[in-house]
């Protein structure tokens, strides 16, 4: 992206969940796109995702998360990012969210929900695209 800083990338595990292999290959392969990739580790409140959010200025919150408690944990992220002026932040997510879930979590402001399967190069791809034209 001549001209324009590499996009910078948070992924982040809300909660409890211990299961991290989904996001190191996610974050290994948006490093290999060319992205800044900041990984919080497991078991990160919502609290501390959106501290490390401002501290680290990303374009892009990509929340990972097996243990279904997405309802619980992704609002007070996008409400902690709002309130810390970091609203217009791309939000995504992936992991285990029931298809019933994706319209509540888009209607807070997730911007896409990647399930198991998802093609990294789609992701990307998604995630370039987004960026792109938010800074047009």
């Amino acid at each position: 992206m001549p001209g324009k800083t590499r996009i910078r990338v948070l992924v982040a595990k809300p909660g409890l969940d211990g299961h991290d292999r989904g996001a190191k290959v996610v974050a290994r392969a948006l490093r290999d796109a060319g992205m800044e990739v900041i990984y919080t580790g497991i078991r990160q409140s919502p609290e501390m995702i959106v501290r490390t959010a401002v501290q680290e200025d990303v374009d892009v919150v990509g929340l990972s998360i097996l243990s279904g408690a997405h309802l619980e944990l992704f609002p007070p992220v996008m409400e902690g990012l709002k309130e810390e002026g970091k609203g217009d932040v791309l939000v995504i997510a992936g992991g285990i969210i029931p298809d019933e879930d994706v319209s509540p979590l888009q209607q807070i402001g997730v911007k896409a929900v990647f399930g198991p399967g998802t093609k990294t190069s789609e992701l990307v791809t998604f995630i370039k695209d987004e960026i792109n034209s938010r800074r047009k």
